[in-house]
């Protein structure tokens, strides 16, 4: 894979976030996780990731508003943002896609073919 890559992780839920740390890093990702969108803009601005990974629901300050508020941190059309979320019809996926997200991974996901999934992006 050349240069290690470095992934943003956002997400309220701690099991989840152990599941993706630990597939993406022995697929040989750096993973930084932030557990609320106010700490992932807190993070963005000393960690560049090649690539946020971004729950939609989340207290506070949900995947959208984050994202909204990462635009003025961040190129988003260079560092692209996949949200993750329990489930979303085609409306909403094209909403999301709308609002500048690259891509959708649907809750629960495979572990082992996260790495594919984001691998697409990178």
């Amino acid at each position: 894979m050349g240069e290690q890559k470095r992934i943003l992780h956002v997400e309220d839920d701690g099991l989840i976030q152990a599941i993706v740390r630990a597939a993406l890093q022995t697929k040989g990702f750096e993973v930084v996780c932030a557990s609320s969108g106010r700490e992932a803009l807190e993070v963005v601005s000393n960690y560049s990731p090649d690539l946020i990974l971004l729950d939609v629901v989340m207290p506070d300050m949900d995947g959208l508003e984050t994202l909204e508020r990462l635009k003025g941190k961040i190129d988003i059309k260079r560092t692209p943002v996949i949200f993750m979320t329990a489930g979303a019809n085609q409306k909403e996926m094209e909403h999301y896609r709308s609002l500048g997200a690259r891509g959708i991974i649907i809750k629960p996901f495979n572990p082992t073919r996260l790495h594919e999934e984001i691998g697409k992006f990178l």
